[in-house]
């Protein structure tokens, strides 16, 4: 069975229990409690007003309220209440005339009354009575229709946001992959020229990476192990072109908890530091060291700078570093800190924390 049915046939439910509860306790109970034995006439009449108490609850949820108040139209939602009302008034006073529920009711009071002390207009009592309790389930009918409604709004808005996250993610993944994919090959264009031996191991390398990008970020979460298996593959792929100048440490975390994260979420920073952080003359070197603390996951990426301009998340230095502090901040909102140091001189520091909890 459908969701939707099955919540509709609990709301309809809950309905029906409620005011056969509510018809119980007023129109039953307490008359059935009294002493008296009421006249058939006062039941017909209790009926009645019963109906029309219900009758006024749905037409201000279902009509009233949808096409006046949530319109705007709140004099007319006001008069058109009060109109029901002095309806209702009216209807229960007719009633009560056409049975004789007054006379009829105080003969089953006082059987020995005068006849000239049985009254035939029902109390004002009554009359007020009834207008009170039309005013008040409308009220409840009010209040009850804005929640739903606000309810249904708010749904709605959080359907539309996920959607939008969705699709945007969607739009930078397709933007990571194939930035990514670009320089790689690249890479292995150049290595093809120096060592076609190692060429062949690269594209080996690549072909395990694709399969890893084909398949696993399709998902919308990863195991860290199958993330840091493919940046380790990403760094050993790297090393492949670089020179005895340049020095690459990467440190997975000493005690792995396999927790689940987004797919290609750290390879933006990795691959900043090789871009900006590789000299072919001058010594230079790339730390890549992950942390896992309980629920918090650190990645600390340092690398050698060479010029006097750094390279920055927020002054677009590419792509993938824009889209990865986006994409933290549609997944991880308020649940990561990203921090990027380039005040010491020749090195460059980024350092990310994830509460993967």
């Amino acid at each position: 069975m459908p969701v939707t049915t099955v919540r509709h046939y609990v709301s309809f439910s809950i309905h029906v229990l409620v005011w056969a509860l509510i018809g119980y306790i007023l129109l039953v109970f307490f008359p059935l409690t009294s002493e008296v034995t009421f006249p058939f006439q006062f039941w017909v009449k209790q009926v009645i007003s019963f109906m029309l108490f219900i009758g006024a609850f749905y037409l201000d949820a279902w009509i009233w309220v949808p096409k006046f108040l949530f319109k705007q139209r709140v004099g007319w939602f006001l008069v058109i209440n009060l109109v029901t009302i002095l309806i209702i008034v009216l209807i229960v006073l007719g009633v009560e005339l056409w049975l004789e529920v007054p006379k009829l009711t105080h003969l089953a009071i006082h059987p020995d009354a005068a006849p000239a002390s049985i009254p035939t207009f029902p109390p004002t009592v009554v009359l007020i009575g009834t207008g009170v309790t039309s005013l008040l389930l409308i009220l409840i009918s009010t209040s009850v229709a804005v929640v739903q409604k606000w309810q249904k709004d708010e749904q709605v808005r959080q359907n539309l946001e996920q959607e939008k996250v969705s699709s945007e993610l969607l739009f930078l993944k397709a933007q990571i992959n194939p930035h990514f994919f670009f320089n790689t090959l690249n890479n292995i264009h150049a290595l093809t020229e120096i060592d076609a031996e190692l060429a062949r191991q690269a594209l080996r390398t690549l072909s395990r990476m694709m399969r890893y990008v084909l398949y696993e970020t399709q998902k919308d979460m990863t195991p860290l192990s199958k993330e840091i298996t493919f940046l380790q593959d990403y760094v050993e792929l790297m090393k492949l072109r670089l020179n005895d100048n340049v020095q690459v440490t990467f440190i997975p975390p000493q005690s792995l908890n396999d927790v689940v994260i987004a797919p290609m979420l750290f390879l933006p920073l990795v691959e900043n530091a090789f871009k900006h952080g590789v000299s072919s003359t001058k010594p230079s070197s790339i730390h890549i060291d992950f942390r896992q603390r309980e629920a918090k996951l650190e990645l600390e990426v340092r690398n050698t700078t060479f010029s006097k301009d750094s390279v920055t998340l927020d002054e677009g230095s590419g792509i993938g570093l824009v889209n990865t502090r986006r994409r933290l901040d549609l997944l991880y909102p308020h649940r990561h800190r990203l921090s990027i140091d380039d005040t010491h001189e020749n090195e460059y520091n980024v350092q990310l924390t994830l509460d993967v909890s």
